[in-house]
Parts: structure tokens; sequence; C-alpha cells
């Protein structure tokens, strides 16, 4: 469990979190009990280039990230790192998930309060000193950065492509491991951006 993390006021509120490709962090997160909604974007760059063309050439500052609309007393916003860095990124390589790189594909975690970024900080703290991997924690806090919702296209595609090869190598173990890792919070149907059909 996160040390710190305490509740977030409201009957919402709002996470952002760069793990890699988006289409694995946001299929991940549509099955989390208590998630809202899981919108593919990006984030750490300006408007001007919040597109996947631009995104695509490692320049602009941006990492793909998707925007966690969530219930805060049904999970908690520690639990959601927890989640991230469980199952979602590996957070010891810099600027690479698996088979992408590129600084889009850095893990980064994007506060959007003042609490979530003291929560988020702490957090990685706890982690250095459990020494849970072999190399050194590269994941970053980058507040202050806002999200823009990713193209259409590249919403809902794990959900929609489960057999498409990236997602049936990289991304459904990850589902999976969502599924065993933490059993009490996995939802079977996914919460989508669209409707499916």
């Amino acid at each position: 469990m996160a040390a710190v993390d305490p509740a977030e006021p409201g009957p919402t509120a709002t996470a952002v979190l760069a793990g890699g490709c988006f289409w694995g962090v946001q299929g991940v997160f549509q099955h989390v009990e208590g998630v809202r909604s899981a919108i593919s974007g990006y984030a750490g760059g300006t408007a001007r280039t919040a597109n996947y063309e631009s995104v695509g050439s490692g320049t602009t500052g941006h990492a793909e990230a998707v925007r966690i609309t969530y219930d805060p007393t049904k999970v908690s916003y520690g639990t959601l790192l927890r989640i991230f860095f469980a199952v979602v990124a590996d957070p010891t390589t810099l600027n690479r998930q698996g088979p992408d790189q590129g600084t889009q594909y850095r893990t980064a975690i994007f506060p959007t309060t003042p609490q979530q970024k003291a929560v988020a900080q702490a957090y990685i703290e706890q982690l250095r000193t459990a020494k849970l991997w072999k190399s050194p924690i590269v994941t970053k806090v980058e507040p202050g950065r806002p999200f823009y919702a990713a193209e259409r296209y590249h919403q809902d595609f794990l959900v929609r492509k489960p057999d498409y090869p990236y997602i049936v190598y990289n991304d459904l173990p990850k589902v999976e491991a969502l599924r065993v890792a933490f059993p009490s919070l996995f939802r079977k149907t996914p919460v989508t951006v669209y409707p499916l059909g």
C-alpha cells in the first residue's frame, strides 16, 4: 500500500499517467473498479503538437498518457499508482517500454493537484527504499502539464482490437496481471470512451 494516501474530496477525481503506448495503459485502467473513464492522449507538451504524428517524432515533450477519472471512495489515487507500478509499466527503463522507444514512451506521473504530487513523490521514494527493482526508478513526477485527448481511432483500442498482434503480445498480459494481482478491483466489463458496436 502507498504509505501516504489521504482521501480526496468530491465525487470524482482525475489522474494522468504515462506508461508507454497508451493502448495498454488505457486498457488496464478500463478494467479497474471505481474508474469512470480512461482516455488516451498526450501530456507534457503544447496544444499545437498534441497529435499522434507530431508526438511520434519524440521532439514535442509529450508522453503518450491516459487521463483516468475515478470515484475516490471506491479506488484511491495511491491504489491507482500501485496498479501503475505493479502491472502497467516498468519504471526502470528510460524513455522505453517494451518494444517502444523515445521520450513519448517515458513513464511519468502528471499530478492534477498538489496532494497528488505529494502522494506520487512519497510513493516513488517508498518503492526506491523497498528496492523492488534491481535498476533505479526513472519515473518522473511532472506537475502542471495539461492533458490533450488523442484521436478517436486510438480510443478503446485494446477493447476493440484484442486480436491485434501488438495488443496480444504486449498488453493483454497486463490486463491478466491486473486480474491476478488485484482481484477485488478487477471489473470484467471495461468502461469505454465510446459505445462498442
